[in-house]
């Protein structure tokens, strides 16, 4: 079989720095996602006297985060490279670890603001790599991500406090 050709891409952004942006991206995406499906999860089976609020306020977070993947997994692809797209994948790429069981309501919001703040941090992480290149669509799509997470982990954290 003849191998496909690829039409190179010129955007102003080297090989090497959007194959390391799109490998930052990757861990985004596999962090998102496993938020994601985190925060469907907790939406699903939340009990007890917040019920109303946290499922609701969980539903809001799940659609959210949701449509951020596609923004996430265009870039990806924007810059040449394959979006990861399986559970293996994301396993491999999240530093978020899958909950077992059904934890206690206020335990579902712990874990969701360790998971948006981890999900901040990998950003983060991403953006030296990004400013160096000077590739502002990036640049972009990593603050608004941050400013999203930071801003979902202190509205959680405030359902913590006394």
């Amino acid at each position: 079989m003849k191998a496909k050709k690829v039409t190179s891409i010129n955007i102003g952004i080297g090989d090497a720095d959007r194959a390391k942006i799109a490998k930052g991206l990757s861990h985004v995406l596999a962090d998102s996602y496993s938020l994601y499906l985190m925060t469907h999860n907790f939406h699903w089976n939340v009990t007890g006297p917040m019920f109303n609020t946290l499922h609701l306020m969980f539903m809001a977070q799940y659609t959210e985060q949701w449509n951020a993947l596609d923004i996430i997994a265009e870039r990806i692809r924007a810059l040449g490279h394959p979006a990861p797209g399986t559970y293996k994948e994301f396993a491999k790429l999240a530093s978020i670890k899958e909950v077992d069981g059904v934890p206690k309501a206020t335990d579902m919001i712990r874990l969701l603001v360790a998971a948006q703040e981890a999900t901040a941090r990998t950003a983060r992480e991403v953006f030296p790599v990004v400013e160096k290149a000077n590739d502002q669509p990036t640049a972009d799509l990593l603050t608004q991500r941050m400013e999203v997470h930071e801003k979902t982990a202190w509205m959680l954290r405030s359902l913590l406090e006394e």
